[in-house]
């Protein structure tokens, strides 16, 4: 018996078509490109905001007061040392009480041109500088918040100015800022005054350091964490000036 031819089975065609596999291989033309990943955008940091920049120091001279020439002489000494200074390029430096050291802070300025002037046992402190005055009955308080107010019709050329709240501080009576009060200037007829400050305006112009300034009583608006801002409390004569 024969045994039966093992069947064969036919392989099947190829195809005609090439797969993409192969085509790709065959013509390398064929091969798409591949893009590149996007770059992530790159946003430039903000610039940051430049703070204004005060502008020099403001001086005159004693011909510019209006009525100088009629002050106490122990008055005009007093400002014109004050008024000397003020052309020294002086800035606001916390701590001093000397020109020597290329500034001074408010109360380091009255307590020098005072003591330069003949005064004697001038406090160094704002806060002390007021107790000073207040118990020598010199001084007038001023509640008004405008500057046409009657509380300073007996303010005198030479009389210090005081201040609350120009920073915060934890002391009792709460005093942080004193100056010199000058008296109006001619060409504007307003008050002006002098000492150190880091950011009081004269003629409309932030200022920095021993200066001329602008005297204004108007109170600035609260501060961003609702402190009060500040104010102006009142005037004094120098205790031991003569003609104050």
């Amino acid at each position: 018996m024969t045994s039966p031819e093992p069947s064969i089975t036919a392989s099947p065609a190829a195809s005609s078509t090439p797969d993409a596999l192969t085509s790709s291989l065959l013509n390398p033309k064929a091969v798409r490109p591949i893009s590149p990943a996007p770059r992530a955008k790159h946003s430039p940091s903000p610039s940051p905001v430049a703070k204004p920049t005060p502008a020099p120091n403001a001086t005159l001279s004693s011909a510019e007061i209006a009525g100088y020439e009629s002050y106490p002489p122990e008055v005009r000494k007093m400002i014109d040392l004050a008024l000397s200074l003020t052309s020294q390029n002086l800035d606001y430096k916390y701590g001093s009480a000397d020109p020597a050291n290329g500034g001074m802070d408010c109360s380091g300025f009255i307590y020098y041109v005072l003591s330069k002037s003949g005064m004697s046992d001038v406090p160094r402190d704002a806060r002390e500088q007021y107790a000073w005055v207040r118990k020598a009955g010199n001084f007038q308080a001023v509640l008004a918040h405008s500057d046409d107010t009657f509380e300073l019709d007996a303010l005198k050329p030479g009389d210090l100015l005081f201040w609350s709240g120009t920073y915060s501080v934890d002391r009792d009576p709460p005093i942080t800022h004193t100056m010199i009060y000058l008296g109006r200037e001619k060409a504007t007829n307003h008050r002006i005054m002098v000492g150190a400050s880091d950011g009081r305006t004269y003629k409309g112009q932030s200022r920095f350091g021993v200066s001329v300034f602008d005297f204004k009583v108007s109170r600035a608006k609260a501060t961003e964490d609702n402190r009060p801002g500040p104010a102006f409390v009142g005037y004094a004569r120098i205790p031991g000036l003569p003609g104050g």
